[in-house]
């Protein structure tokens, strides 16, 4: 005799690859896409969340097709020699960037804000592993 659906039985023997619940073996699954609900019924927040899990981690999501884990829509920014000394120089004098000192480098280095943000704190995790290193 087979046990009901998600009875502790069934779970151990469906997770060893066993029987299915018989409405779940009518039930249709398009491929790929996990459980699918009636058009009318509400969809649990869990499922979305573990839907959107499984959209992430498919082998044709975008944020791996670079093969890297950058977010899709912004290429790596290639700072100019010049950029560079100017953030260096500046780096040199103070680690932390202050908001007026970060608007000037902005605008002297065509560059945004947010990028002068993101290279000083990239610097400063780099200048941290080499005084790590060198001890």
């Amino acid at each position: 005799m087979e046990k009901g659906p998600f009875s502790v039985e069934w779970l151990a023997q469906s997770s060893r690859g066993g029987a299915q619940p018989a409405a779940a073996a009518r039930r249709p699954r398009s491929p790929g896409k996990g459980v699918s609900f009636p058009p009318d019924a509400p969809v649990p927040a869990a499922a979305l969340r573990d839907r959107e899990a499984a959209h992430r981690s498919s082998p044709g999501h975008e944020a791996e097709a670079g093969g890297g884990a950058a977010p899709p829509g912004r290429p790596r920014t290639k700072f100019s020699a010049a950029q560079l000394q100017e953030l260096e120089r500046s780096f040199r004098e103070q680690r932390y960037i202050g908001a007026s000192e970060k608007r000037r480098l902005a605008a002297v280095l065509n560059l945004s804000q947010s990028q002068i943000k993101t290279w000083f704190q990239n610097r400063r995790m780099k200048f941290k592993r080499q005084t790590q290193d060198a001890r």
